[in-house]
């Protein structure tokens, strides 16, 4: 049995191999005859064949536009949530705390932790923050300000009108060594209830309440510490805040000069604004300017925060966004009137009238608003008819040779024997340095000798802080209020004056009681005619050169959506929606 069964299948199979072999002959055949054989008949059909496969191509392309074309009638792009966000800015990460932060990298990651009861639009403008709304009585010296409803810090706990009253009398207090606390001198904070805070000032201070963004600290983690010991606190560099980014990690690397931070920071779902849209926010801190361009070309950050000219091969990337956020600042030639050449009324008219303003702010790589006195143009007190005059060499010269400043065969000016010269500090490496080079040839064709020194870092802000200059080119941060008394007020340019703002140390009785008028009215109206005998004085007096608003350039490789503001106040100001920021596009359904 087994033997016939072995017969059959070797039967079977060689039928099945001659099938096979017969299929694969009829196949071969088939294609030469039909396929290979007919081939030399393609040239006679190729014109219809070649129409056709173009008339399907172009229905096939026509289709796909369409397609493309009518997407946007019900599909539109808008930004989405996600990405990770990073950002390179110049200086050292030092303390997070609001009441000690004065650092751009300080006051920046301090804004994006903390919150504050006020903060600004996108206008410059001030809004509530943690505040909900706020009053102020009839005389202008109690400030009633409400929270909003289930505020939370970045640790669970509620956040309350206690928190409000200790951060601002931590502020006040000496031993805790705030630099905010000869701004809060006098002034009584109170919790009426857990949502409510009075603020009661000894006298009316109309721009009062621009000292509420200020970012609000945690009384129940800072509480226990003695006031002494808040300024070293851990907590400065692990802090918890209620504002829209939580603390994540820090990184060092390098060394020296070289060193850099890299600090992660994480999205609070609990911010009252709502949850930010990014998935996290890096800052990257750089030593200068230059590493901090070297690494956004090296594409290292995705943007990165700018107060000097940007570079040609940046500014002709087009794949590089920039965004000029104007600052409420004014960039000032302070003449430190303790000077003996400087001194001399006439001397600074001179310097006034031989700088040529426009030509000196053509130089920058933006279009900078022009300042012209101690207010800017977009405050409602600024008066154009007590403008600098500025651009005439002649008259300069009229004003030195009446003064008694005579021409030298060298070109320049003496009187007694007295050469008329002085030295002008500035930040080197900044957009000041590349003024204070065109200035002192302005200022040399009126036979002034002007000399620069341009000052590192930490030795300019000495020379800030100790007055140790004869002249100083430096930008102020002037705000949306007209007060300026902190810059401008004789108690300001005292040694005994906590910060010494007064850079110019300019002294005058009539534009002191201008300035303490205007800043204790509070109708807008009554304020503008009470500082008119302060612009009328320090346009007389020349204490000052005013020259332009600065400007933050912020550069970004990709387009950073929600990124609107218009004028800030100060650099960190730039975070003020930050909540709203993306850097995603998807197609929606409309």
């Amino acid at each position: 049995m087994f033997r016939t069964l072995k017969l059959r299948s070797r039967r079977w199979w060689r039928r099945s191999f001659r099938s096979g072999e017969d299929l694969a002959k009829q196949s071969s055949e088939q294609l030469e005859k039909d396929f290979f054989g007919r081939l030399n008949r393609l040239r006679d059909v190729w014109r219809p064949v070649t129409a056709w496969l173009l008339l399907f191509v172009l229905v096939i392309s026509m289709l796909v536009a369409q397609i493309v074309h009518l997407r946007t009638y019900y599909q539109v792009q808008q930004p989405v949530a996600g990405g990770i966000y990073s950002e390179g800015i110049v200086g050292t990460f030092t303390t997070a705390n609001p009441l000690y932060a004065l650092s751009d990298v300080d006051t920046s990651v301090a804004r994006l932790i903390f919150a504050g009861l006020m903060t600004y639009d996108a206008h410059g403008k001030l809004i509530g923050d943690l505040a909900d709304k706020w009053t102020v009585n009839s005389t202008g010296t109690v400030y009633t300000v409400h929270l909003r409803p289930n505020l939370r810090w970045q640790d669970g706990q509620g956040v309350t009108a206690a928190d409000v009253v200790f951060t601002y009398q931590m502020a006040q207090n000496p031993d805790a060594q705030s630099p905010l606390q000869p701004s809060w001198k006098g002034v009584t904070v109170a919790a009426v209830d857990s949502r409510t805070v009075t603020f009661t000032l000894p006298n009316p201070l109309s721009s009062f309440p621009y000292s509420l963004t200020t970012g609000i600290i945690p009384q129940h983690l800072l509480g226990s510490l003695d006031p002494s010991q808040i300024r070293s606190a851990a907590f400065n560099t692990h802090p918890i805040g209620a504002g829209p980014f939580s603390w994540g990690t820090i990184g060092v690397s390098g060394s020296g000069n070289d060193i850099q931070e890299q600090l992660a920071l994480l999205p609070f779902k609990d911010y009252w604004a709502g949850e930010p849209k990014l998935n996290s926010f890096n800052l990257y801190t750089y030593a200068n300017s230059s590493t901090l361009v070297a690494a956004y070309k090296h594409q290292e950050v995705t943007a990165m925060a700018l107060s000097s000219n940007l570079p040609p091969d940046i500014t002709r990337d087009s794949s590089s966004r920039i965004y000029n956020l104007s600052l409420a600042a004014g960039a000032y030639v302070f003449f430190k009137s303790s000077n003996p050449i400087l001194n001399d009324t006439k001397v600074r008219q001179a310097l006034v009238a031989a700088a040529d303003r426009q030509t000196l702010i053509a130089g920058l790589s933006y279009k900078a608003i022009p300042v012209d006195e101690p207010l800017l143009r977009s405050q409602f007190a600024y008066d154009p008819s007590y403008a600098q005059s500025t651009g005439n060499v002649q008259q300069a010269k009229t004003l030195l040779d009446d003064d008694g400043w005579q021409l030298g065969k060298n070109g320049m000016r003496t009187k007694a024997g007295q050469p008329l010269g002085f030295t002008i500090d500035v930040l080197a490496g900044s957009d000041y340095a590349g003024i204070a080079q065109r200035l002192q040839t302005e200022w040399k064709a009126a036979g002034i000798d002007a000399k620069i020194a341009a000052l590192q870092p930490a030795d300019f802000q000495g020379a800030l802080a100790s007055h140790s200059y004869d002249a100083v080119l430096y930008g102020i941060s002037i705000g949306t209020d007209p007060d300026v008394f902190v810059y401008w007020d004789s108690s300001q340019a005292d040694i005994r004056s906590a910060n010494r703002l007064n850079f110019a140390e300019y002294r005058s009785a009539e534009a002191d009681t201008a300035l303490e008028a205007g800043r204790t009215r509070l109708d807008p109206l009554l304020r503008t005619v009470k500082y008119r005998a302060f612009l009328q004085a320090w346009q007389r007096d020349a204490p000052a050169l005013a020259l332009y608003q600065p400007q933050l350039l912020y550069v970004s490789h990709i387009p950073v959506y929600g990124l609107d503001a218009t004028q800030i106040a100060t650099d960190a100001d730039r975070f003020d929606n930050v909540e709203n920021w993306t850097v995603h596009l998807a197609w929606v359904t409309r």
